[in-house]
């Protein structure tokens, strides 16, 4: 039975990738995946849905809800009032069309670490990443990978970042978003310095085997609609801009140090949104408007995200998973490499980095502490495993950037998101733990 349990876990986890890559709506996919893991590791198949399903699935909507919709309303008036734009562009003219991927990253990164939520920074930052990558002659197909690499590969792992991915550890830790020290901060920075460099290659290459901007046409159309219609907006001035972003860093890691890291986050988004309002006034056409918007990419966000912590919930539930977990825990080597596979595996399974810590971390945390492993250690490791396997095709980031966003399919865009945000991160990850295993 426990066989036929693990090929459904493994089959469960293939559709659901398969139903992704094909168009299907993840919350449909979820639910259709989470059926099969039930079936397969002999669940009742009312309880899996109505019970396991639907309780990962609300629980996580109410642990993390306003983390969610505040980070979307942040990341939704920084849009509006063209402080985006404006730090993008200030960004495009530093470096050139000649650094065009790095300027694309850079973009991105800036916005993520400054607190934006990871699902709005693609759609402010690929209207300078187009004009950029057709100045320069890059094929289109690239952008997605230089916007999610950007996005989730470093910035939301490294310590300080007010992104989910590094506040989530704090609660079953005991840590401040800083935790890590210095190995963590250089495992960012190497995450960043060889994946740049590893994007810019492969788009050298294709360039030089004669790929050219060549978007899909519907998509050029669309852009070049855009174009004119932005070529004499006004924007904010750069200082005024980037302003709030350092205000969330800073507040968040100020105030951590002495109150609950998730409640520091949510003050210091609340201070970003009403400072970039009072600052950009004139730049915000319809406030209410903007407030309704960012909460419904709030809803639609968190929404994706809890379908696959759902499926994950099924997963757990099945014998296949306990043998799995049990045999992570007892891996000969450090304990944190069993936690890093663990957390690694959890968040490829929910197709989520926040989902998959929110599943592991409960079930991994204890375990690991009771055995006097190093808790900011356990939290960059756990952080970095996070922005691994959950970039798989299944990933809401990665399905919102590639489709929603940049208009690419997965078989033209996906092979460089796997190399940047996958491998590089992973490698990087063996190094950490083996600094940490040294060193502690």
């Amino acid at each position: 039975m426990e066989i036929i349990s693990f090929i459904g876990l493994i089959a469960a986890l293939a559709l659901l990738v398969y139903l992704t890559m094909k168009g299907i709506h993840i919350i449909v996919a979820a639910l259709i995946s989470s059926v099969v893991i039930a079936v397969t590791g002999g669940l009742n198949l009312e309880t899996a849905l109505l019970d396991n399903y639907m309780t990962g699935f609300t629980e996580y909507f109410a642990s993390w809800f306003l983390v969610f919709l505040l980070g979307a309303i942040f990341g939704k008036f920084m849009h509006e009032t063209k402080s985006a734009e404006s730090i993008a562009q200030w960004i495009k003219k530093k470096f050139g069309v000649k650094r065009a991927v790095f300027a694309v990253v850079a973009a991105a990164a800036v916005m993520t670490y400054g607190g934006v939520s990871l699902f709005v920074v693609g759609f402010a930052v690929y209207p300078i990443a187009v004009s950029l990558f057709r100045a320069a002659n890059l094929p289109h197909r690239f952008i997605p990978a230089a916007l999610i690499f950007g996005s989730i590969s470093f910035t939301m792992t490294a310590p300080g970042s007010p992104e989910i991915q590094n506040i989530i550890p704090t609660e079953f830790f005991g840590t401040t978003p800083t935790a890590g020290g210095w190995i963590g901060v250089l495992s960012s920075l190497l995450i960043m310095i060889a994946g740049g460099l590893y994007l810019g290659s492969i788009v050298k290459k294709a360039v030089f085997n004669g790929e050219e901007f060549s978007p899909p046409k519907a998509v050029l159309e669309k852009e070049e609609a855009n174009t004119e219609d932005n070529a004499t907006q006004e924007l904010p001035n750069i200082i005024v801009a980037i302003v709030p972003l350092l205000l969330v860093i800073v507040l968040l890691n100020i105030l951590g140090q002495f109150m609950n890291p998730t409640t520091a986050l949510l003050i210091a988004l609340i201070v970003g949104i009403a400072v970039s309002c009072l600052t950009m006034m004139k730049f915000l056409k319809e406030f209410w408007s903007s407030m309704a918007t960012g909460t419904q990419n709030a809803l639609i966000a968190l929404a994706n995200t809890c379908a696959v912590v759902g499926f994950g919930s099924v997963a757990a539930e099945v014998s296949a998973f306990d043998t799995l977990i049990t045999g992570l825990v007892n891996l000969p080597g450090p304990p944190l490499l069993g936690l890093a596979i663990g957390v690694t595996v959890i968040c490829g399974i929910t197709g989520s980095a926040s989902g998959g810590l929110g599943i592991a971390l409960p079930i991994l945390a204890p375990i690991y502490l009771a055995q006097g492993v190093d808790p900011g250690a356990m939290h960059r490791v756990s952080a970095l495993a996070s922005g691994g396997l959950d970039s798989l095709p299944h990933n809401g980031v990665v399905v919102t950037t590639v489709r929603a966003i940049c208009g690419e399919t997965h078989s033209r865009a996906y092979k460089p998101v796997l190399l940047v945000s996958i491998l590089v991160p992973s490698i990087v990850l063996v190094l950490a733990i083996v600094l940490y295993t040294l060193i502690l």
